[in-house]
């Protein structure tokens, strides 16, 4: 890249990032209004604009529905043409329009009306037909565009997408929206495995999680983690109460034991009183244990302190936990 190129990229982003900062100096009791409204709508909201504006709407109406407010995009040409059925009295619109002068949004406007829901304008202009005509108005304004040009909509859809973000975490933040609502719309995603996951969804169990009385030979461990392709073996009393883990490191720890290592008891070399998690926990929690006591192999117990299964942090790498 070329220093003037540098030099104009630096430009658009000093541009646009202090036109975002004078934006919360233009926050007034509509945004608090606007805001106030939404969290006690009974409908939808529903987000329109068009060009350049229309993509900031699907953005904001994406992230409105991902926070809990169910939404969706309306463009306003298809609107004209039918889709204003998709619309309700209960339902409130937020359209964006730097001008507020856009002829397919202004010609909602009675329609608008006669169907009664509410409308709220962010816009460049509030003096604008649309500014006139809406319940609330929220300030968008810049100064002027990042285009070395100063036609291409830079700047002003910046400004808009910032407006728009802050009007999605304060209606969020008004809900009281947690972390686990925002995983429950997330499933699929890192955050939703991170906040939804349980140790009881990705623990080995039956054969795959090798259990062994305190008093069976180390041998016998051996074959037992051996066929469940595990990394240790969880060690129990008579009652079936966990009381230790064998792992490879006990293992390597006695190799140059004088004592045949094979042929000691299993409760002789093994790890007493290990680290173990309950299976409905969050598998995270189990991931933070691991790596904060650096261990592989964390033994899952029941109520009672019983083996129920093993988690290794390779099934935690599988579930796509980190």
């Amino acid at each position: 890249m070329s220093s003037k190129s540098i030099k104009t990229a630096c430009s658009v982003l000093a541009t646009e990032g202090k036109a975002i900062l004078d934006l919360a100096k233009k926050l007034d009791r509509n945004f608090e209004k606007a805001v106030d409204f939404l969290s006690k709508s009974k409908g939808r909201v529903i987000v329109t604009g068009m060009g350049k504006p229309g993509f900031i709407a699907q953005k904001i109406s994406a992230t409105l529905s991902s926070t809990g407010t169910p939404s969706l995009y309306l463009h306003p040409a298809e609107a004209l043409h039918g889709d204003l059925g998709r619309v309700t009295r209960d339902d409130c619109l937020i359209a964006f329009s730097n001008s507020g002068e856009t002829e397919e949004i202004l010609k909602l406007l009675p329609i608008l009306k006669k169907i009664g829901s509410r409308l709220i304008a962010v816009t460049g202009n509030k003096k604008s037909t649309l500014a006139k005509n809406s319940d609330f108005v929220i300030d968008a304004s810049v100064k002027k565009e990042a285009c070395s040009l100063g036609l291409a909509p830079t700047t002003s859809t910046t400004a808009m997408l910032a407006v728009g973000d802050a009007l999605c975490v304060s209606l969020l933040d008004k809900k009281g929206f947690r972390e686990k609502d925002f995983a429950f719309y997330h499933p699929g995603g890192a955050l939703g495995k991170r906040l939804l996951l349980r140790v009881s969804d990705i623990m080995r169990t039956g054969a795959s999680s090798p259990i062994v009385k305190e008093t069976a030979l180390v041998k016998d461990a051996l074959i037992k983690i051996t066929k469940s392709r595990a990394g240790s073996a969880s060690v129990v009393n008579k009652k079936g109460m966990l009381v230790g883990i064998f792992t490879d490191g006990d293992l390597r720890r006695h190799i140059n034991s004088s004592i045949n290592i094979a042929r000691r008891k299993i409760k002789e070399v093994m790890t007493k009183s290990p680290v173990t998690i309950r299976k409905e926990k969050l598998a995270a929690e189990a991931f933070q244990i691991l790596r904060s006591k650096k261990i592989d192999e964390i033994p899952v117990v029941d109520e009672k302190g019983r083996p129920v299964g093993l988690l290794d942090v390779q099934d935690i790498l599988k579930a796509g936990l980190v």
